[in-house]
């Protein structure tokens, strides 16, 4: 499904319209590549491009076209009409959330204790030259 045949999109778009949808069918990269020529050829487009790009959040999407992943994201739970299917899909969304939910916190885990093994590793080292200053003092 392309943008200009989502049911939100005016019969009759304007043409930024066409070309920010098209950009956004062809993905990031086109995004980039427009920037970067705007700059080259007249700076104020790459500018008013980059601007728009990070007020818009293109930059930082997996996706540049948020109108599709709203649109799966909402078609995913619609309810099929087959109740035995509906209560699978709950029960496998439900599934998956604890297992997001388990694998985030494993994930806060591992990076708290790769923290405090940089931090004792640190606190170590600090030691050790307190230490060796200790013992290249010469007594007054």
């Amino acid at each position: 499904m392309t943008a200009l045949s989502d049911p939100a999109v005016p019969a009759n778009p304007g043409w930024l319209y066409r070309i920010e949808a098209w950009l956004d069918d062809k993905g990031k990269g086109a995004w980039i590549a427009a920037m970067v020529l705007g700059f080259i050829f007249f700076w104020p487009v790459g500018l008013a491009l980059l601007a728009y790009m990070i007020w818009s959040k293109r930059m930082f999407n997996k996706s540049c076209s948020r109108r599709k992943s709203w649109h799966s994201h909402m078609s995913a739970m619609k309810p099929s009409g087959n109740s035995a299917f509906d209560a699978y899909k709950a029960d496998t969304l439900a599934r998956l959330e604890r297992e997001q939910q388990d694998f985030e916190a494993f994930l806060r885990r591992l990076r708290d204790a790769k923290d405090k093994a940089e931090f004792d590793e640190f606190m170590d080292e600090r030691a050790r030259e307190n230490h060796e200053d200790d013992g290249n003092a010469k007594p007054a």
